[in-house]
């Protein structure tokens, strides 16, 4: 049975940027046993099951509608750096910088699952992302939210040394059951 496409939903991106790394980091949680793994080659089927666990409820769908060809190339390329976040032994989140030349760092995505939240680790892994983000020394660090993403994301960004630079409206299309079955699962 075909299912109806979700309706297009209008959303405000906020671009942010860093312009020196940030004199100190958030200290790890002390009472958790978590672990923060970079990856190597990661597969595509994991790295579409992060983007979708983390990613669902706020409509991530650009890496999810790639096909592998091009999700291949994207990742797989010098430049692109995935660390996947572990709590207690399994998957909690990852983060994805982009390092778009010598001189810039995107953090093109970053969040936590939904059983990870609440459990005080998100200032500690954005610190740690943007700490990544600066470790090639370049100039500029960037990270781009839309009023889709958590409430929390803006405020955290900024909180973190994180400037607003600017903004445009975009329409997201989100996925549909199957569209996004169909995306996972290959």
């Amino acid at each position: 049975m075909s299912q109806m496409q979700p309706d297009p939903i209008d959303v405000t991106v906020v671009f942010l940027e860093m312009k020196a790394p940030p004199s100190s980091y958030p200290p790890a949680p002390y009472n958790r046993q978590i672990a923060l793994l970079k990856t190597s080659n990661i597969p595509l089927h994991y790295y579409r099951y992060l983007t979708d666990r983390v990613g669902r409820k706020w409509h991530w769908v650009n890496s999810l509608r790639k096909s592998d060809e091009e999700l291949d190339a994207e990742l797989h390329r010098e430049g692109r750096e995935i660390s996947v976040l572990y709590l207690d032994g399994a998957p909690a989140g990852f983060f994805d910088i982009n390092r778009i030349s010598l001189e810039i760092s995107d953090l093109a995505f970053f969040g936590m699952m939904e059983h990870a939240m609440g459990q005080g680790l998100g200032r500690w892994f954005l610190g740690a992302a943007i700490a990544a983000c600066w470790a090639t020394r370049p100039q500029l660090v960037t990270v781009q939210t839309c009023t889709l993403d958590h409430p929390a994301a803006l405020p955290l960004y900024q909180k973190l040394g994180f400037t607003p630079v600017g903004q445009s409206r975009e329409t997201i299309r989100p996925m549909s059951f199957e569209e996004r079955s169909d995306s996972v699962m290959r």
